[in-house]
C-alpha cells in the first residue's frame, strides 16, 4: 500500500513496531499468554523447520542421484553428509576445493547435509552468504582471492560489539579472522537462512561448552547450531537459533536480545586458542619441568601467543604504511620482551609456586610494554587504527574470556542438566575441535539417520585420530559406529588417499579421505613437510599457497570419484532394503 506522505507513513510504522516490541517484551516479563509457550524444546528428533528443509532437499538429491545412474526412488533417497574437519585456513581452503570438484563431478547435490568444525566453518559461513552457492562454486572460490576488508571496517564492527556486556576475545578473534582469512565481514544472522529454499545442503555448525568440556559429562559438551535451532546434541535441549544470547531463567525467556552475526559466530567456531591445551603447544622445551608440560607457564604463554597471533592477523587486513609500522613496532616489543625472559631465570624457580609467580610477572611485563606503547601513542596524539585496536584487546587478554553467551539452561529444573550448565547465567562456547576435530557427533544415531559420511580430513596431528575419537564418543553415547581395523593406524604417517569403513545395519558408512597422502606425497617425510608448510596457526596464506591447496583438494575428489559413486550406490540399496 502506498500513501502520499511516505515520511509520515514510515515514522508511524516505526512507532507502531516499537510499541509492538514493548508489548511483547512486557508479556514475556510478566509471563502472560502472549509469551511463547515453550521457548526451550526438549527432544531427540528434528525440529519442524529442519524436517521441512530436508524433505525439500531430498527432491534435489533424488534428481542428482538419478543423473549419476543410481537406481533411486523418492522412497529410498539416502542421507549423505559431508563432514568438514578443523585445520585452520588449510581446512577452509581444502573444503572449498573439495566442494568445487564435487560440483564439477555432479556429486555436490547428492549431499543432504554439510557439517563443519573449526577451520571448515570459515568456508561454510562464506559459502552460505550466497543462497545459491552450490550451483556456482566458481564464484565462491574466487572470494578467497578477494581484496579483503580494511582495518577501519573491522574497528567499526568492534566498536559496536564493545557496547555488549558479553564482549570478549571471541569478538576480536572473529573480526580479525573474518577480515584476514575469509576476506569478508558477514553481518547476517544464521537464522536468516531458515526461510531459504533447499538448493544447498542443510548446514550444521559445531562448538563445545568450555566448562563442561573441562569438568562436565559428555552430554554437556557438544553444541550444534543450524538455521533453525541451537542446542546441546546429547542433552536434547534446543532453542530457536535467533534466541541464542537471549536471557533465560528456569526455562523461561526473560529478555530477547539481538542474535549474534556470523562474524561473532566465526569467532566462536574457530577459537582453539581459547583453550589451554592448544596454548601449551607453544611452550618452549626449556619451560617443561621434569619432562612434562608445566601448567604454571600457561598465563604467560596465552598472553604472548594471543598477542602475537592477533598482530599477525591485523597485518593481513591493512596495507596502510602507518599501520604496518605500528605493527612492526608491536612485534618488536613482543620479541624484545620475550628475549628478556630466559631459560636460566625459569630454571632458578624451584617450586611450582615460584614458577607461577614468575610467569605472572612475565605476563605483566609483556602487557605493560604494550600498554606503554599505547600510552605514548595517546600522549603524542597518534590514535591510529592499530592503537585503537590494541586498546580494546589488552583488557580482554587480562580477563581471558571467550565465547561468553547467555545460558538458556540457567536454573532449568530438569534433573538431566549437569551442574556445569544449570548453575551459571552464562556459558562459554568455543572450538569443537577440542573434542573431535570432525563433526561426527551431530550425525550419529537416529536423529538424522545418516547412511553415508564423506569425511575429507584436513586436520593436523595423528592421522585417524579423529576417527578413533569419534568411535570412542559413539560408544560412550551408545550410538552405532562402523568397525575400524586398528591395523590402518600403522599407515598414519603415510596414509592412502581414501579409506572406506562400511556400515552394516544401523552403522553409517564412512569415506575417509586424508588431505596429504600416498598419491600426492612420495613418502611420510613429504606428508610431514606439507603439514608443516601449511600449518594451522600461521599468517593468512599467500595466493600461491591457496591455489596449491585448492588443486590438492580437487585432485583428491577426482581420483576417488569411482569410490564415492560405488559407496553412494551401496547406501541407496541399503536404504531400499530397509523399506
Amino acid at each position: 500500500m502506498q500513501t502520499g506522505n511516505t515520511g509520515f507513513s514510515a515514522s508511524l510504522i516505526c512507532s507502531l513496531l516499537a510499541v509492538s516490541e514493548l508489548v511483547k517484551a512486557a508479556a514475556i516479563m510478566e509471563g502472560n499468554s502472549a509469551a511463547p509457550e515453550k521457548a526451550i524444546r526438549q527432544s531427540q528428533s528434528l525440529c519442524a523447520g529442519e524436517q521441512e528443509y530436508v524433505h525439500k532437499r531430498k527432491q534435489i538429491v533424488l534428481e542428482a542421484l538419478q543423473n549419476l545412474g543410481a537406481n533411486c526412488t523418492a522412497n529410498n533417497v539416502p542421507h549423505i553428509a559431508l563432514l568438514g574437519s578443523g585445520g585452520g585456513q588449510r581446512a577452509a581452503v581444502g573444503l572449498m576445493g573439495t566442494l568445487y570438484q564435487m560440483e564439477k563431478e555432479g556429486l555436490l547435490d547428492t549431499l543432504l547435509y554439510l557439517g563443519g568444525v573449526s577451520g571448515s566453518t570459515w568456508s561454510m559461513t562464506s559459502l552460505y552468504n550466497d543462497p545459491e552457492w552450490s550451483s556456482n562454486m566458481d564464484r565462491a572460490v574466487s572470494r578467497l582471492s578477494g581484496p579483503g576488508v580494511e582495518l577501519e571496517q573491522v574497528l567499526a564492527w568492534l566498536n559496536e560489539r564493545a557496547k555488549d556486556e558479553d564482549f570478549s576475545l571471541t569478538d576480536i578473534w572473529g573480526a580479525l579472522t573474518s577480515a584476514g582469512v575469509m576476506k569478508q565481514m558477514d553481518l547476517r544472522n544464521l537464522s536468516d537462512e531458515a526461510d531459504r529454499n533447499a538448493s544447498n545442503p542443510y548446514p550444521i555448525y559445531n562448538a563445545i561448552e568450555k566448562d563442561c568440556f573441562t569438568n562436565g559429562p559428555i552430554e554437556g559438551k557438544w553444541f550444534e547450531l543450524s538455521p533453525h535451532e541451537a542446542g546441546f546434541t546429547e542433552l536434547g535441549f534446543f532453542i530457536e537459533t535467533s534466541l541464542l544470547g537471549s536471557k533465560f531463567k528456569d526455562g523461561e525467556l526473560l529478555e530477547k536480545k539481538p542474535e549474534m552475526d556470523m562474524v561473532k559466530l566465526q569467532g566462536i567456531l574457530v577459537s582453539a586458542l581459547a583453550h589451554e591445551d592448544i596454548i601449551r603447544e607453544y611452550i618452549p622445551t626449556w619451560m617443561n619441568v621434569l619432562g612434562h608440560i608445566d601448567d604454571t607457564a600457561e598465563e604467560y604463554l596465552r598472553v604472548h601467543t594471543v598477542l602475537e597471533k592477533l598482530v599477525a592477523l591485523t597485518r593481513s587486513t591493512t596495507k596502510n604504511p602507518t599501520a604496518l609500522t605500528d605493527l612492526d613496532t608491536l612485534q618488536n616489543i613482543l620479541e624484545v620482551t620475550k628475549a628478556n625472559h630466559t631459560e636460566a631465570m625459569w630454571l632458578e624457580a624451584k617450586s611450582p609456586e615460584e614458577r607461577k609467580s614468575l610467569a605472572k610477572q612475565w605476563s605483566l611485563e609483556m602487557l605493560a610494554a604494550v600498554e606503554t606503547w599505547t600510552q605514548n601513542q595517546q600522549k603524542g596524539g597518534f590514535k591510529t587504527h592499530v592503537f585503537l585496536l590494541i586498546q580494546k584487546i589488552l583488557p580482554l587478554i587480562v580477563k581471558w574470556e571467550w565465547g561468553t553467551t547467555e545460558n538458556y539452561l540457567y536454573q532449568h529444573q530438569d534433573p538431566t542438566i549437569p551442574p556445569c550448565l544449570h548453575t551459571k547465567e552464562r556459558f562459554h562456547l568455543i572450538d569443537a575441535g577440542m573434542v573431535v576435530n570432525v563433526p561426527y557427533p551431530v550425525f550419529l544415531g537416529d536423529k538424522r539417520d545418516i547412511d553415508l559420511m564423506i569425511a575429507p580430513e584436513y586436520s593436523a596431528g595423528n592421522m585417524f585420530e579423529t576417527l578413533t575419537l569419534a568411535r570412542d564418543y559413539a560408544a560412550e553415547v551408545k550410538k552405532p559406529f562402523p568397525e575400524i581395523d586398528d591395523k590402518i593406524l600403522e599407515e598414519r604417517d603415510w596414509p592412502k588417499d581414501c579409506y572406506v569403513f562400511e556400515g552394516k545395519e544401523k552403522e553409517p558408512t564412512i569415506i575417509f579421505m586424508p588431505f596429504f597422502n600416498r598419491r600426492n606425497c612420495k613418502d611420510a617425510e613429504e606428508v610431514k613437510a606439507k603439514m608443516e608448510e601449511f600449518s594451522t596457526f600461521q599468517r593468512p596464506f599467500s595466493q600461491e599457497k591457496i591455489e596449491f591447496l585448492l588443486e590438492t583438494a580437487k585432485a583428491n575428489v577426482k581420483n576417488n570419484k569411482e569410490t564415492l559413486l560405488r559407496e553412494i550406490n551401496k547406501v541407496v540399496l541399503r536404504r531400499k532394503e530397509r523399506l
